[in-house]
């Protein structure tokens, strides 16, 4: 019975999106996702780590922050709304791959694993209020961030590729030469979190507990795993051209490339002119650009199969997806 369904089987019961619909809504995530980074970011280096001094509230007498908070307050704030806007469309991803035909439980899955992602994400923010910025658990907030990045990417390329068993498109060395691109960059924003952490923005303006350590040779350790990965990335554009791989992955490369170049003009001009903020704030952007590339690169390394057909009613020919639907990414 109609009313026995759940909302979500209700809503695929009268509405049925497109593919690309369910790529553009996949590829919102990718975009919040960005943009929470990024005010994450903003929040610290304009010192507004501490604009709202508690939390769930932002005092401990009102939801919303009052006039003598200051633009602090106001910064913090909205970045804390942000959330039900990030919160807004990983639903509308959840609902349009939930009501797309044939049903694609994978693609809900990395929905659901967005939606938890940011719960715990906000939860972080809060103990990060409540805890006066501690660094470890602002660098563990950061982290939570990049981890709902990947998924939403993974989202993407996924609403564009079928259900088939992942099959490789290159040799397996090829596949692990991409591997330990993917864990160096990894490790490379690992390192990045321990520099924020050590470093002089510490998100508020009255003396705040940092990292231990000396953030100029975190700093260094950290331009050595910039070297890493422009050495792997240039050594795996190499292979896919030895070993005539399918010109996506080449062409992905070659994006990799454009970002990890913008990325360190950024840095070399942030350290030469002492760590100004704006340019931090474009440095955190650009990192994200340099992982949704790496991740790329390594999905297009294997297929998928083309998207699954719309099943049509009886009778009936089903109708064919845009050249664009059965594209893998």
């Amino acid at each position: 019975m109609p009313n026995s369904l759940n909302p979500l089987e209700q809503i695929a019961r009268r509405w049925q999106p497109s593919a690309a619909f369910v790529r553009r809504a996949a590829l919102a995530t990718v975009v919040m996702a960005v943009i929470i980074v990024v005010t994450g970011g903003a929040v610290r280096l304009s010192e507004s780590g501490l604009g709202c001094e508690t939390w769930p509230k932002c005092t401990s007498e009102s939801l919303t922050p009052t006039a003598d908070m200051g633009i602090h307050g106001l910064i913090e704030f909205g970045n804390r709304l942000l959330t039900y806007v990030l919160c807004a469309v990983v639903g509308l991803f959840i609902i349009a791959a939930r009501a797309r035909a044939p049903r694609r439980r994978s693609l809900t899955r990395l929905g659901w694993a967005q939606f938890w992602l940011v719960m715990s994400n906000a939860v972080i923010g809060g103990i990060t209020v409540l805890t006066g910025l501690n660094p470890y658990i602002v660098s563990s907030h950061f982290l939570a961030a990049t981890a709902l990045l990947t998924v939403a990417v993974l989202s993407w390329i996924r609403a564009s590729e079928g259900d088939d068993k992942p099959r490789d498109l290159v040799a397996r060395p090829v596949r692990q030469l991409s591997w330990l691109l993917v864990l160096a960059t990894a490790a490379l924003t690992l390192i990045g979190t321990v520099v924020t952490g050590a470093g002089p923005h510490a998100g508020d303006a009255r003396k705040v507990h940092r990292i231990p350590l000396d953030w100029q040779e975190i700093t260094q350790l950290h331009v050595d795993f910039v070297y890493i990965v422009v050495g792997l990335s240039v050594a795996l554009w190499f292979t896919l051209r030895a070993v005539k791989a399918p010109a996506a992955p080449r062409r992905l490369v070659l994006e990799l490339f454009a970002c990890l170049a913008f990325q360190g003009v950024i840095g070399y001009v942030q350290y030469f002119l002492h760590l100004p903020e704006l340019i931090v704030g474009i440095h955190m952007f650009g990192s994200t650009l340099v992982w949704i590339c790496v991740l790329r690169v390594f999905l297009s390394l294997r297929g998928r199969g083309p998207l699954p057909a719309v099943p049509a009613p009886a009778g009936e020919q089903a109708p064919a997806e845009a050249p664009e639907a059965a594209t893998a990414v």
